[in-house]
C-alpha cells in the first residue's frame, strides 16, 4: 500500500511538472484570429485583447474600408458590428465572447460564422462599468440565422 501511494504521488508530481512545462506552449496551439478593424476603433483593440487573454493569437489588420471587408465575407446589415475576424474559416463579426468562439471551433457546425450585431454594452471590448445589456450571438449562413448563445 505504501509503495502504491509513493507511485501515485510521483505520478502527481510528474503531471504537475508537465503542466508547468506545457503551459507556455498552450498559446502556440491556439488558432490564429485575423482581425480586420478601422484605425480609429478602440473597442476593436479591446476585443482583440480579450481574445489574446483567452489564448488566441491575433493578427491585426487595420483597414480604412471596412465595408469592403464585410462584403468580402458576406455580412449583411442586420449582422454588422465594428470589426470582422476570421478563424479557421469561420467569420466572427463584432464582440463575440471568446468562449463562444471556442465552442464554435469545438462543435464545428456547418455555418459561415457568428455575429454579435451592433455594439452591445458589457460584451467583450464594450465594458462600461457595471452596465451589461443582454444580447445574442447569432449563427449565420446563406440559409439563414439562428441564436448560437444568449448573454443576459
Amino acid at each position: 500500500m505504501a509503495r502504491l501511494q509513493k507511485i501515485l504521488i510521483a505520478l502527481g508530481y510528474l503531471m504537475l511538472a508537465l503542466a508547468v512545462l506545457l503551459l507556455p506552449a498552450a498559446s502556440a496551439w491556439a488558432s490564429p484570429v485575423t482581425v480586420f478593424r478601422s484605425p480609429s476603433c478602440g473597442c476593436c483593440r479591446l476585443w482583440s485583447e480579450h481574445m489574446e487573454a483567452a489564448g488566441f493569437e491575433i493578427e491585426d489588420r487595420v483597414r480604412e474600408n471596412m465595408g469592403a471587408v464585410k462584403q468580402r465575407y458576406g455580412l449583411s446589415a442586420p449582422l454588422e458590428s465594428c470589426h470582422t475576424a476570421v478563424v479557421e474559416g469561420y467569420v466572427i463579426e463584432g464582440h463575440v465572447p471568446a468562449a463562444d468562439v471556442r465552442r464554435l471551433l469545438a462543435e464545428r457546425p456547418d455555418i459561415t460564422g457568428l455575429a454579435a450585431p451592433g455594439m452591445p454594452m458589457g460584451s467583450p471590448g464594450m465594458e462600461m462599468g457595471d452596465r451589461r445589456d443582454p444580447y445574442a450571438v447569432i449563427a449565420f449562413s446563406p440559409e439563414g440565422y439562428s441564436i448560437f448563445a444568449e448573454h443576459p
